[in-house]
């Protein structure tokens, strides 16, 4: 028996300001239960986080949350998980969900996701994984970010390689064909 693929979906404990982030979080979850893809996320059943875990569970998908203990009041620990882990802290539930993932996805979020999204990438650029990690541009939400890395290279403080680490998708169904051809 084949093990499934697991992706990382990093994303915002909000809803944010445009009802397309939500509808992106569902149609990504809907699409990762149908494609087989077990759901690695933050165990939060608010904002994003709720909306891609729910969309994947009503759908029949598999799922792992994991969540540190000083967030499982805050983000309303969604504990009917398939698996469902407590850290210590921020920087645990990182591996955790990173170790236990074939991919990373990073939809819209605010600093937390960020931060996840850093730390992955810096990974990357140092050579510790060669995991693909997708940025979903939903109406244009990472241009500011995309911008920042571009003065990154442009003053010197990265190399234009950077570019290569991750791929920005500005859609979920780009993202769902994006991921079919990594992970087969």
């Amino acid at each position: 028996m084949s093990v499934p693929h697991s992706v990382c979906v990093f994303c915002g404990s909000r809803n944010g300001a445009k009802p397309e982030y939500v509808q992106s979080a569902t149609d990504l979850g809907q699409q990762m239960a149908k494609e087989g893809w077990r759901l690695v996320y933050g165990a939060g059943d608010v904002g994003l986080m709720g909306a891609v875990s729910r969309a994947a569970q009503d759908a029949g998908g598999s799922t792992f949350g994991v969540i540190p203990v000083h967030l499982l009041a805050r983000e309303m620990a969604k504990r009917d998980l398939g698996s469902f882990i407590i850290t210590e802290n921020m920087h645990e539930r990182k591996k955790v969900m990173f170790m236990n993932s074939d991919a990373i996805v990073v939809l819209p979020g605010g600093a937390g996701s960020l931060d996840e999204f850093f730390e992955v990438l810096t990974w990357r650029q140092l050579t510790l994984h060669a995991k693909p990690i997708y940025l979903v541009d939903i109406e244009g939400y990472w241009q500011p970010l995309l911008a920042l890395i571009e003065q990154t290279i442009n003053e010197g403080f990265a190399d234009k390689s950077l570019r290569d680490f991750y791929v920005v998708v500005d859609t979920v169904d780009e993202l769902v064909a994006a991921l079919r051809a990594d992970l087969s």
